[in-house]
This record gives C-alpha cells, sequence and structure tokens, in this order.
C-alpha cells in the first residue's frame, strides 16, 4: 500500500481528467460524449485555431492513471509524460540517429497521445479492450484533425496532414522511427517510476512497471534501461530494502 505522502504533482485531477467510469465502458463513446459535458466546449469548424488549442490544455491536466493505484492521484500530466520523451529523442545514441528522422521522432512524441486530451489515460488494467481504445483515439484524431483544425486557413492543410499521419504511424509501429520512439515511451515510465520511489525515499515501490523493459527491442534503449536499472539496485541497497521487481 502507497504511504499517504505519495508524491503528488501539478493540480488536483479534474473530475473529467481521465478516469474511466462505468459508464465509459458500457456507453456508446465517441468524442460528442466527451465535447457534450465540457462547461466550454470548443467551437467546430472555426477559421481559428484556437478551439484546437484549447482542447490540448486538457493534456496538461489529464493525469497519467497507471500511478493512480499506488496513490499517487496528482502525478504527472499526459503532456509531462510526452515533453519529456520528446527530449529523450533529441538524445539519441549515434548509431540510431544516423538512420533515424529525429525530428520526425521528436514531433511524434509529441503527438502520439493526443487524443488522450478526450479519450483520457486508458491502462492496460481498465475494462477496455485494445481494439476499442484504438476505435476512441482514431474517432478523436479524426475529429481533432478535421473538425477543430479542417478549416484553419492559416495553417497549412499540410501540416494538419502530417500531425494526423505521424499519430498513425506511431499507432501502425512498422517504421523504425515509429519502433524507436515505442521504445522511448517505455524509457520514460521507467524513469518516472525510479523517480517516484527515490523521492519517498524507499516507501513506495512501483517495481511493478519494471515489466515493460521487456518490451524494448532497440539494444541502445536497452542500455539505457539497465543503467537505470543499476541506479534502482543502488538506490534500494541505501535505503536497506529489497525491491520488487514486474514480470
Amino acid at each position: 500500500m502507497a504511504p499517504p505522502d505519495a508524491p503528488q504533482t501539478n493540480n488536483s485531477p479534474k473530475p473529467d481528467s481521465g478516469l474511466v467510469s462505468q459508464q465509459d465502458v458500457e456507453g456508446t463513446w465517441s468524442p460528442e460524449t466527451v465535447l457534450s459535458q465540457l462547461p466550454s466546449r470548443p467551437a467546430a469548424d472555426s477559421a481559428s485555431p484556437l478551439p484546437f488549442m484549447h482542447v490540448l490544455e486538457r493534456l496538461k491536466t489529464t493525469k497519467r492513471e497507471g500511478w493512480r493505484r499506488f496513490g499517487i492521484n496528482h502525478g504527472e500530466s499526459i503532456s509531462d509524460h510526452m515533453y519529456r520523451m520528446s527530449i529523450l529523442t533529441m538524445l539519441a545514441p549515434a548509431t540510431l540517429s544516423a538512420r533515424l528522422d529525429i525530428p520526425r521522432c521528436t514531433k511524434m512524441a509529441l503527438v502520439h497521445d493526443m487524443a488522450e486530451a478526450l479519450v483520457g489515460d486508458i491502462t492496460p488494467v481498465d475494462p477496455i479492450s485494445k481494439e476499442e481504445k484504438s476505435r476512441r483515439e482514431t474517432a478523436t484524431m479524426d475529429y481533432l484533425c478535421t473538425r477543430l483544425l479542417g478549416s484553419v486557413a492559416s495553417t497549412p492543410a499540410s501540416a494538419v496532414a502530417d500531425i494526423r499521419a505521424v499519430w498513425q504511424e506511431y499507432e501502425d509501429n512498422v517504421t523504425p522511427e515509429a519502433q524507436f520512439v515505442h521504445d522511448i515511451d517505455k524509457m520514460e515510465l521507467l524513469l518516472q517510476m525510479m523517480e517516484y520511489e527515490k523521492s519517498q525515499n524507499g516507501a513506495l515501490d512501483v517495481g511493478e512497471f519494471t515489466w515493460v523493459a521487456t518490451k524494448i527491442t532497440l539494444p541502445e534503449i536497452n542500455e539505457w534501461a539497465e543503467q537505470l536499472f543499476e541506479e534502482r539496485r543502488l538506490f534500494w541497497k541505501s535505503v536497506d530494502k529489497e525491491p520488487s521487481w514486474g514480470g
């Protein structure tokens, strides 16, 4: 059980900040079901990019849900996660940067969870299938790129199409760039896991998440993960405890 003073960052979550309710599971979800509940919904088909910009604010206030089970209710937001991912892509070792389009990877890191602005952060323990999660996120990206950005004359259509295409590239996970960013996604989670543990000086063990390292495919990112795990071993040794490790 997490200690009562589990680490908190940012503001407390809003009522609609991403928690999956039973109604979300049983009902027929669409972007409209979320938009209709907003106190100030964005104007669709506007010539201004401001409605889209306002929707992005939800990425700053919607929390990454996986940490809540450990008492971290005010933890990192979705945009917190994507920001550090984007920086990590810029640190790609030379063996990777020589064969990857790094600016595209950085862009991918910044948009790969964009749909969660309306969908929320659905975790593997939520009662929603991968297929349904994908349907919701696809519908959201279509809404964002057509109804909120499609009529903005000041934004080139090619730029909007590229946002949609980069997001889809990540989802398909076929290109080397997408595979790299998927590894970066896992590495960022591992970093956050370690940081929450250290902030509690060993009173919080979230080693359940270490299993994601087994899904990293690139040797260069595996090396980062091994360095982090060694740091974790030394930390837990310093507090004279044995940490848990996910299977």
